[in-house]
Order: structure tokens, then C-alpha cells, then sequence
């Protein structure tokens, strides 16, 4: 086994990276906001504002959702950060940090960046990954090439005094090269689940001295992703006859890859906080395995999750059909009922995680509120 400090990724998330770097030619979180920066906002309401379908297994059609820039709003302006901050990150790595005057927060899905600015010290990232394209940190440079591969030269050029990172990018070497240059890098968790929203957001506050914003903000994502949830609860089916079969699929047609997340990938977690019903569970799908008609058939969704690049780079619902004929023996076949969000934001969890419940079930419960939400 590999020493901690040189520890490979691991875990679904980490699977997960593989696959978005394997196919990083193509559209793969490539571009800004996930599928394309011009991509038009959905204006997405409140769940506990809309009146929900009286069967929402009998709608057809998909939507794409595409989130409005995040509201930014640190729990504390210009904190004054307790230094040095000496941390033993998620790999088990003795790290000692004594300057946050220019960070570099980087992941698959921009959480950790946008962590920072609402720990208050968004002005000292001084660079960013390319899930990061929010309107505060859209002027600094990019330091990931070929969607989620990172540049070591674009990273010591920036001369970061602390890196905070996890295992959702690469190559691992790059990261390994950062270290040895001298630069305290952080590690944190890789996991994005619900159960971990409060101790990720700790990791990164212990990480730049400060512990204290890192429990407020903690707090206040696990309150609102709770609020969240009991609205959504208010209008989902309780029985579980009611509740929407449900999978989520990530798909890459340029690169070949289809595959269904199950059990312990985060999609999981994502669907039953919504009110639907986890299918992977039922049939002993677990972490993420490529898809086959069999799969599909046993599976029988009422509705599928995607990412919107994913869903694009085959062609759209009818690409889907043509690509998994068996979904037509589905009923989210038959009905072409596919939920599409951006990819930076459907897995990020952190500070997000709300908005993205109350999108997910307002495209479930009410998606004749939403944009192009079928028929």
C-alpha cells in the first residue's frame, strides 16, 4: 500500500474523475457552466410555491435545467484567519499552514472554491478550476486543462501558498509535483453525499484557519439542504407505491461510456432526498457500473437523472432511445421523462446542495413550471 502522502484515488468519486478525464476530448465539463457558458439560466421556483401535478408518473417529456450563478454570502466579511492552521487532511497528511494569502481551491465541481468565498476569503483564491465560473471568481486564471487535468506550470505560476484539493482531478502527479515544490496541499474529502456536508465544509475552514466560520457555515448548508427536504416532502408521495422509479445515468456518447450509478455513488442519496425511489437499492446496484438493456428492463424508472453534456453528447432523449432500445419498455421511456442538470451541478453537494434538491423536485412534482418541461 502506498504510503498516505502518496495515497491513488480511491472511491466512487474518484471513479468518477476517471471517467470524466478519460473522455475529456469531448464535451466533458469542458466549458463553463457545465454545457456552455451561454447556456440560458432556469429560473427554477420554490418548491413549497407550486402546485404539484396530481400524477407526476404520468408526465412526458424531459427538461434541462441549468442553475443561476450562486448567491454569495460569507458567513463572516474579511475574517481574520488563525494561523499557522496544522491539519491532518482526509489521506491522513500532516499539514501545516501558515499563509492564505493566495489560495487555489480546486475539484470536479467547483464546491471547494465556492466554500472558500462563503468562509469569506474569496478574494485570496488567486486561480480556479473550470467548474468555477461564477461571476466573483471568473476573472481569475484557469489552472485545469482538457476539462479536468491539472496544470502543474499554470499552478506554480499563480505561487499559491496553500492548495486545497481532493482526489476529483488529476493526474495525481500533479498534485504529488505541488507538494514537493513546498506548497502546503490540503486534501479533503472526495466524497459528495448529504451526510457530509458540515465536515467538508470543516475541512476547508480548519485548512485556512478558520474553524469557527467553518461551523457556521456548516451549520447554515445543513440547515437549508433540511428545509429543502421537508418542503419537498410536503408534495413527494409518501408510500412508496406513489414515489418515482428513479435512476441516474452519466453518459458520454463521444468517448463510449454509459454507465448507472447505484448504491454509495451520491446519486443515490440525491433521488431519495427528493422523494423518489432509489431503484439501484432494489436490484443490488452498487457505486457505478456500466449500463446494460438487462440493467434498464429490471430497473423499469419512471424517470432518469442525467447530466446535460451527457445527455447532449448522445443526441438528446431520442439518442438515448436509439442507443438503449430496452428503455422503451420503460415507463420513463415511453414517456421520454429525463431530468437534465448542468454538470457542475447536480453531484457538487456543499453550498448548492438546496438549490439543487428544490430543482431536482420541482422538475419531478411541477415541470410544467419550468422551461420546455414536456407536455
Amino acid at each position: 500500500m502506498l504510503p498516505p502522502t502518496r495515497r491513488r484515488p480511491a472511491g466512487v468519486l474518484a471513479s468518477l474523475a476517471a471517467l470524466l478525464l478519460f473522455s475529456a476530448c469531448g464535451a466533458v465539463l469542458d466549458t463553463a457552466g457545465g454545457h456552455g457558458k451561454d447556456a440560458p439560466d432556469t429560473e427554477v421556483p420554490s418548491i413549497s410555491d407550486v402546485a404539484a401535478l396530481p400524477d407526476p408518473k404520468a408526465w412526458q417529456g424531459a427538461v434541462d435545467i441549468n442553475l443561476p450563478e450562486p448567491d454569495i454570502r460569507p458567513v463572516e466579511e474579511n475574517p481574520t484567519p488563525q494561523l499557522p492552521a496544522r491539519v491532518t487532511d482526509a489521506q491522513g497528511t500532516a499539514v501545516t499552514v501558515t499563509d492564505v494569502d493566495r489560495i487555489l481551491a480546486l475539484d470536479i465541481y467547483g464546491t471547494l472554491s465556492q466554500t472558500v468565498f462563503e468562509l469569506g476569503l474569496g478574494d485570496n483564491i488567486v486561480g480556479r478550476d473550470v467548474s468555477s465560473a461564477y461571476e466573483e471568481i471568473e476573472d481569475r486564471p484557469l489552472v485545469t486543462q482538457n476539462g479536468h487535468e491539472l496544470n502543474a506550470e499554470a499552478m506554480l505560476e499563480l505561487d499559491p501558498t496553500v492548495v486545497i484539493t481532493d482526489t476529483s482531478l488529476g493526474p495525481w502527479d500533479v498534485v504529488l509535483q505541488i507538494r514537493d515544490a513546498g506548497i502546503p496541499v490540503v486534501v479533503v474529502d472526495a466524497d459528495r453525499n448529504l451526510a457530509n456536508l458540515a465536515s467538508l465544509t470543516q475541512e476547508v475552514a480548519d485548512a485556512l484557519g478558520l474553524p469557527a466560520q467553518g461551523k457556521l457555515l456548516g451549520q447554515r448548508i445543513e440547515d437549508e439542504a433540511a428545509a429543502a427536504q421537508a418542503e419537498i416532502a410536503e408534495v413527494a408521495p409518501q408510500d412508496v407505491t406513489g414515489q418515482l422509479r428513479m435512476i441516474f445515468l452519466y453518459v458520454r456518447g463521444q468517448a463510449n461510456v454509459y454507465y448507472m450509478f447505484g448504491k454509495d455513488s451520491g446519486a443515490d442519496a440525491l433521488i431519495t432526498a427528493v422523494g423518489g425511489y432509489d431503484v439501484s437499492s432494489e436490484i443490488g446496484w452498487s457505486g457505478m457500473k456500466p449500463v446494460n438493456d438487462e440493467g434498464l428492463i429490471k430497473a423499469q424508472p419512471d424517470a432518469i437523472v442525467m447530466m446535460s453534456n451527457g445527455l447532449d453528447s448522445i443526441g438528446g432523449v431520442d439518442g438515448l432511445l436509439d442507443q438503449f432500445p430496452a428503455l422503451a419498455q420503460t415507463p420513463a421511456g415511453e414517456n421520454k421523462r429525463v431530468i437534465a442538470m448542468d454538470d457542475t451541478q447536480v453531484l457538487s453537494y456543499g453550498p448548492r446542495t438546496a438549490a439543487v434538491l428544490n430543482a431536482l423536485a420541482v422538475a419531478l412534482y411541477a415541470p410544467d413550471r419550468l422551461p420546455g418541461g414536456g407536455s
